[in-house]
C-alpha cells in the first residue's frame, strides 16, 4: 500500500525514481528536493529510502516485456525492502508543487469494503494515482471511483488499463460523474471509455514545464534500460553514455553503463565508469561493490580489497562485500582474517546457499588451524 509521504521531507533522505515522472521533469525535481537536503537519483540502490512510481512506467509496460505483473512485483519488492512506495502526485505533493487534496477520513480497509476492490488492485491504482488520494485516508470520491474500477475490473479490465486510461482526461476526481464502460465493447480493450462508449479517455498532463532536452533524457534512459534488460551492452552503454551527455551529474546512468561495458568485455571502460559513479556519489556502495568485482577478476587484489573494505565501511548491513572479502582472504592465505568474515557475514544471511558456503569455509579454518596446532 502507498500512505502519504508527510509534510515534509527530511534532510538526509534518499528518493529513488522507477520509471520517468510523466508529469514533471526530474531535473526540476531533483532541484526541489536538494533545496531540502535530500538526494533524489533513477533508479533504486540501497541508500535508497524512498521509492517514487514514475506513471511513465505504466506506458514502457504495455510496450515491452516487462508487463504490468513486473511493476507488481516490483512494488513487493521495494515496500519488503523497508522503503517508503510513493505516488508521483503524492511526490509532488511533498515537495508543494501540487495542491493537496482535501481532508478525508475512509481508511484503506473500509474503501475496500464498500467498494469491492481488491486490495492489490486499490495499492496498484493509489501508487498510479488513479484517485484523488494517492493514499489513506481516502475521499468519499475515491469511493466512488473504487466502486467504478471494480466494475471495469469484473468486466475484464485490469488495473494497469485502467490507471493508463484514467490520466488521459485530467484530474481523476472528474470521473466521478461520470460512466465508464471496458473497451472490449468496442474493439479496444486496453482502453476505457466514457458513458455510452461514445468518447474514449484522451487528452493532456497536467504539467508541462519540461524543454524538449528533459524529454529526450526521458527516453534516451528508457532505450537504454530495455536494452540493458535485454543483454544488448553494447547498444545500452552507447545510450547511457548519450545519458551522461545530458546530465554528466547522474551517478545511476555511469554505474548502468559501467554494468554495460563490464558485460561487453570492455573492462578498462567499465572501471572508468564505475569509478565516475563513485566521484558523483561517493556513497554509491553498489559502484564500489561492483569495481571490486572487476579488480578482482582481474587479478588486482589489493584494489579489490580497498573496494571491499569501503564497501561494507559504508553499508554494514550489506551482506555480499562481507562474502566476497572473505573470499578474497581465503584466497590470499588470510585464514583468520576469512574466518572472522565469514562469521560476519552469517549474522547478515544465515540462510542462503552462499551461508551454507561460509559455514564450510569457517569448519574448514577450524580443521586446518587445529591440525596445524597439532
Amino acid at each position: 500500500m502507498t500512505g502519504n509521504a508527510g509534510p515534509v521531507i527530511v534532510p538526509g533522505a534518499v528518493f529513488g525514481v522507477v520509471g520517468a515522472l510523466a508529469a514533471f521533469p526530474l531535473r526540476l525535481a531533483a532541484r526541489e528536493v536538494e533545496r531540502r537536503h535530500a538526494e533524489l537519483r533513477r533508479g533504486v540502490t540501497r541508500r535508497t529510502t524512498h521509492v517514487v512510481f514514475g506513471r511513465a512506467l505504466l506506458a514502457k509496460a504495455a510496450t515491452s516485456r516487462m508487463g504490468d505483473a513486473e511493476i507488481g512485483r516490483r512494488m513487493k519488492a521495494e515496500r519488503e525492502a523497508g522503503r517508503q512506495l510513493i505516488s508521483e502526485n503524492g511526490f509532488l505533493r511533498l515537495l508543494g508543487l501540487m495542491k493537496a487534496p482535501d481532508a478525508s477520513s475512509l481508511s484503506r480497509q473500509s474503501l475496500i469494503d464498500q467498494s469491492r476492490l481488491a486490495g492489490d488492485d486499490l495499492d496498484m491504482l493509489s501508487l498510479f494515482d488513479a484517485f484523488e488520494h494517492d493514499g489513506e485516508p481516502y475521499s468519499f470520491r475515491d469511493l466512488i471511483l473504487a466502486r467504478k474500477y471494480a466494475g471495469l475490473i469484473a468486466s475484464g479490465a485490469t488495473w494497469g488499463a485502467i490507471a493508463r486510461s484514467v490520466h488521459r482526461s485530467g484530474p481523476v476526481a472528474s470521473l466521478t460523474a461520470k460512466s465508464l464502460n471496458l473497451g472490449s465493447q468496442h474493439g479496444r480493450p486496453d482502453a476505457i471509455y466514457l458513458d455510452d462508449g461514445r468518447s474514449e479517455l484522451d487528452g493532456q498532463l497536467l504539467f508541462d514545464l519540461g524543454t524538449p532536452q528533459d524529454d529526450r533524457l526521458e527516453e534516451l534512459f528508457a532505450e537504454a534500460e530495455t536494452a540493458e534488460e535485454e543483454r544488448r551492452h553494447d547498444e545500452a552503454a552507447a545510450l547511457y553514455q548519450r545519458c551522461l551527455a545530458i546530465d554528466p551529474r547522474d551517478a545511476i546512468a555511469a554505474f548502468n553503463r559501467a554494468n554495460c561495458l563490464r558485460g561487453a568485455g570492455r573492462v578498462a571502460e567499465a572501471a572508468h565508469d564505475y569509478a565516475r559513479a563513485i566521484k558523483l556519489d561517493p556513497g554509491f556502495v553498489e559502484a564500489w561493490f561492483n569495481l571490486a568485482g572487476l579488480m578482482s577478476d582481474e587479478g588486482k587484489v589489493a584494489s579489490a580489497r580497498r573496494h571491499l573494505q569501503k564497501a561494507i565501511a559504508l553499508d554494514k548491513t550489506y551482506a555480499d562485500p562481507v562474502f566476497n572479502l572473505a573470499r578474497l582472504e581465503f584466497d590470499a592465505g588470510n585464514l583468520a582474517e576469512a574466518r572472522r568474515l565469514w562469521v560476519r557475514y552469517l549474522e547478515l544471511d544465515a540462510e542462503s546457499e552462499w551461508a551454507r558456503t561460509a559455514q564450510m569455509g569457517i569448519q574448514f579454518v577450524d580443521l586446518h588451524m587445529a591440525r596445524t596446532a597439532g
